[in-house]
């Protein structure tokens, strides 16, 4: 499977951004998916994540209230809203599938798109 991050830019703060992220090679439909992001000289974080069939959600503390994970699985398409983006939300954004059945959201992710870059100005 390919994943494609798109959406990503240059904002200001308290401004929103819509990340997508498509999947192709085969469905994602049956499987989580989640957005992770990576900002300079720091770890990889998890972000949000949504069940296959789109029925739960989970949010990072830092992003609660503000962002929104959702999936349309006719289109193979999962999306990130991003409101009242702040500048310690600046990363790179990648979106990722466990190809397999988990009940695990916020880790063993093995299928990684190649990320889409969030800059947040002050």
């Amino acid at each position: 499977v390919q994943l494609q991050a798109s959406g990503g830019g240059l904002v200001q703060a308290g401004d929103s951004l819509r990340l997508s992220c498509a999947a192709s090679g085969r469905t994602v439909s049956s499987y989580n998916m989640a957005w992770f992001r990576q900002a300079p000289g720091k770890e990889r974080e998890f972000v949000a994540a949504v069940v296959w069939n789109g029925g739960s959600t989970y949010y990072a503390d830092s992003v609660k209230g503000r962002f929104a994970i959702s999936r349309d699985n006719d289109k193979n398409t999962v999306y990130l809203q991003m409101n009242s983006l702040k500048p310690e939300d600046t990363a790179v954004y990648y979106c990722a599938t466990q190809l397999y059945k988990s009940t695990n959201y916020y880790s063993g992710y093995n299928y990684w798109g190649q990320g889409t870059q969030v800059t947040v100005s002050s």
